[in-house]
């Protein structure tokens, strides 16, 4: 089971802003920032649903190649409205809503790249479908 993930960005308050907009619809927020006098490297700041954080950004040079993140979500409207919120914060759609049967019958995602061209989607996975 994966605890949390680590994603390099350049611009760590950009991406701040970002993250917190874009998953806001979702249930995550901003939960814990770390500075870098603590971590010995550099700012962190992680952002989780229910005050655990899972995604974790680091100011850095972005990973190359950027990184793929998915996030499950209870239903279809939180991945419409993922996509919706994204968008708005200035994130750059790479997949609108829909179902991805590629996948399978019920995978209903949205994909949308962060200022730094990482791949974040949300995703339900209707098991009635």
């Amino acid at each position: 089971m994966i605890d949390h993930i680590g994603v390099l960005v350049s611009d760590l308050e950009r991406s701040k802003r970002f993250y917190a907009a874009a998953l806001a619809p979702i249930g995550y927020a901003l939960v814990r920032e770390v500075p870098a006098s603590v971590t010995g490297h550099t700012d962190i700041a992680g952002f989780g649903a229910d005050g655990v954080a899972d995604v974790w950004l680091s100011k850095g040079t972005p990973n190359v190649p950027p990184v793929h993140i998915a996030l499950r979500v209870k239903d279809r409207a939180q991945v419409d409205a993922f996509h919706r919120a994204a968008v708005a914060a200035g994130g750059k759609d790479n997949g609108k809503p829909g179902l991805r049967p590629h996948y399978h019958a019920g995978y209903y995602g949205a994909f949308v790249l962060d200022p730094d061209g990482h791949n974040i989607e949300a995703v339900h996975h209707d098991q009635q479908a």
